[in-house]
């Protein structure tokens, strides 16, 4: 039976995704992180190890170890080493051998299909199904809904937005603080605020979340990295996986991810309203002309 907080690890990659997004929001401590990198990056060697070895290969103390192990919720170390022994087990008889293309643009574009998967799937492992309920019923009641994000974020809200204006519903998209902050000004306690952010200007989408919230209005927030002073001020906070060693790859599977969860709000949206889906068809035909 599974701990209460316990890391459930699924999969290999499950597991090294976990960790990776843990170090990257500031989680672990440097030596946790230490480890944690050497497992991510030496499965196998772990699963042969004992903690004291593993401990010596890292400079670090055996009750650092084990107190790693504990803190994802394992009973211990070998209840951690057992678990990994097992995931890699799964995940060769599902997997069967790796086969990469000897055509490197074959690989790569393979390779980066798996790692859009596994993002999406660490997605919706991140997000509850309570927490996903409660943030697109706010998007569903809101009488004018704000949409904002700026980069790939900001493409991925405008794409939201579109969607949302399919439905019917009074929807406003911004690409910058300032312009969102201006039509703030009109924002009342029936409005709702969906922000896609990234953090490249936490300070000023912080500050339009503050005001929105000072209308009496409901915030909706979706990030890469979860931060207290964004969750804090958002109703729903709903978080996006994206790993990779590479910066420029790593924008393409978080891009890809938003999408995905944007997608699904929509579609959730969608879902409970009976008459939705004809309004949606019926506005299709109107801007395609057809009416």
């Amino acid at each position: 039976m599974s701990q209460p907080g316990r890391l459930t690890i699924g999969s290999w990659d499950r597991m090294r995704t976990l960790l990776a997004l843990r170090a990257e929001r500031g989680e672990l401590s440097a030596i946790e992180r230490r480890i944690a990198d050497f497992i991510v990056e030496n499965p196998l060697c772990v699963r042969d190890r004992s903690s004291q070895q593993l401990a010596n290969t890292l400079s670090v103390s055996q009750s650092s170890v084990v107190k790693f192990a504990k803190r994802l919720g394992f009973r211990g170390y070998p209840d951690m080493k057992l678990s990994i022994s097992e995931a890699l087990a799964r995940e060769a008889v599902s997997q069967g051998p790796a086969v990469v293309s000897s055509d490197p643009d074959v690989a790569r574009a393979e390779a980066l299909s798996r790692g859009k998967a596994a993002a999406d799937d660490e997605t919706r492992s991140l997000n509850p199904p309570e927490r996903l309920t409660a943030a697109v019923r706010r998007l569903a009641d809101a009488e004018t809904l704000f949409v904002a994000g700026d980069g790939g974020s900001g493409l991925a809200a405008q794409g939201f937005a579109a969607h949302a204006a399919a439905l019917g519903r009074r929807c406003m998209a911004y690409s910058h603080p300032a312009s969102l902050r201006s039509g703030l000004l009109a924002a009342t306690s029936r409005d709702t605020l969906l922000l896609v952010c990234d953090q490249t200007d936490e300070a000023a989408w912080l500050q339009a979340c503050r005001e929105m919230r000072a209308a009496g209005g409901g915030v909706v927030v979706v990030t890469k990295q979860r931060s207290e002073s964004l969750a804090g001020t958002a109703d729903e906070c709903l978080l996006v996986s994206a790993q990779a060693a590479a910066a420029h790859v790593a924008d393409l599977i978080y891009e890809s991810a938003v999408r995905q969860l944007l997608d699904d709000l929509f579609l959730r949206m969608l879902a409970i309203d009976p008459g939705a889906a004809a309004s949606v068809a019926a506005n299709r035909r109107r801007l395609m002309g057809d009416e």
